[in-house]
């Protein structure tokens, strides 16, 4: 069976940051398959969320690589709010973007359930293209 493994940006345990997605407090890390059926597999810390930005201020390229290096086995990076490091995201890793458009949990994991069909092409097509990490 085919399954995601997809990383949402959390405020709390049943909230997702109203923020960027660097500064989220943890990522909840969850296997989601094509059948509908989805398990947590870890909360993993943030440990670049008190990185300090230099000069541009959100959008950092270091933080982005902080933010992207914790999540290297991750196929889809999934947020409420993306800021300027979505398009580093898009160009410059084999990881997938997408915007859940709600900060409740449950209905974010419905949304990636929702768009499995075409989250899973856009992953492949990544995962075709690109390393995990291209150095900038």
């Amino acid at each position: 069976m085919r399954c995601l493994k997809v990383a949402f940006g959390m405020e709390n345990d049943e909230e997702l940051i109203d923020a960027h997605y660097g500064d989220s407090n943890f990522f909840a890390i969850y296997e989601i398959c094509e059948d509908g059926s989805y398990r947590l597999l870890e909360k993993r810390e943030n440990k670049a969320k008190d990185f300090e930005e230099e000069d541009e201020g959100h959008g950092d390229p270091r933080k982005f690589k902080a933010v992207v290096s914790q999540l290297l086995d991750v196929d889809v990076l999934a947020a409420f709010r993306m800021g300027p490091n979505f398009l580093r995201i898009r160009d410059k890793t084999n990881k997938v973007a997408f915007f859940t458009r709600t900060r409740d949990l449950n209905k974010a994991i419905q949304r990636v359930i929702e768009n499995f069909e075409d989250l899973w092409k856009q992953v492949q097509e990544k995962k075709r293209e690109k390393p995990p990490l291209e150095g900038e």
